[in-house]
């Protein structure tokens, strides 16, 4: 049987990577679910879009924006919103993967702007998947989350 480490940093870490905020209203926690399942599914098309045009997406947003590397960049976006968006559909990680997620959201929200100025139109999809991701990076995947069951496993003297 393996320990695992209860010194302050390494549990600090823990719950910054399984605990969610904690809520035990069962339709919250449903809403909850849904909301991670829509922002997650709803992203992987935006990642498979990519690289099903790696050279005209580097080309088109990559390269407009003024990054270096921009097929290596458009791997990273494409990557991040498939695998990313994945792992968040199941609670797996959660914050970290919203954190990667709110980053891109981000590069495309600046890219709207560099391009459209603040048109409502081509920003307000970048901007509310940000604020999905965002509630995600500070809430957690929630009760019915993997990262639940791996907190309740690895603290299974904690009530939440």
């Amino acid at each position: 049987m393996t320990t695992v480490s209860t010194s302050p940093q390494s549990n600090l870490l823990t719950r910054l990577l399984f605990q969610s905020t904690i809520s035990t209203n069962l339709w919250f926690q449903v809403l909850w679910l849904i909301m991670r399942v829509s922002a997650g599914g709803l992203m992987i098309h935006n990642g498979l879009d990519k690289l099903g045009n790696v050279q005209g997406f580097a080309d088109n947003v990559v390269t407009y924006i003024g990054l270096p590397y921009p097929i290596f960049f458009t791997y990273c976006a494409a990557y991040t919103e498939v695998i990313g968006a994945i792992l968040l559909i199941l609670g797996l990680l959660t914050r970290l993967n919203a954190a990667a997620l709110f980053f891109t959201m981000l590069v495309a929200i600046f890219f709207h702007i560099k391009g459209n100025g603040f048109r409502v139109t081509p920003l307000e999809t970048a901007a509310l998947y940000a604020s999905f991701y965002l509630f995600f990076l500070v809430n957690g995947g929630g009760q019915l989350a993997i990262d639940a069951w791996l907190w309740q496993k690895l603290n299974p003297s904690s009530d939440a």
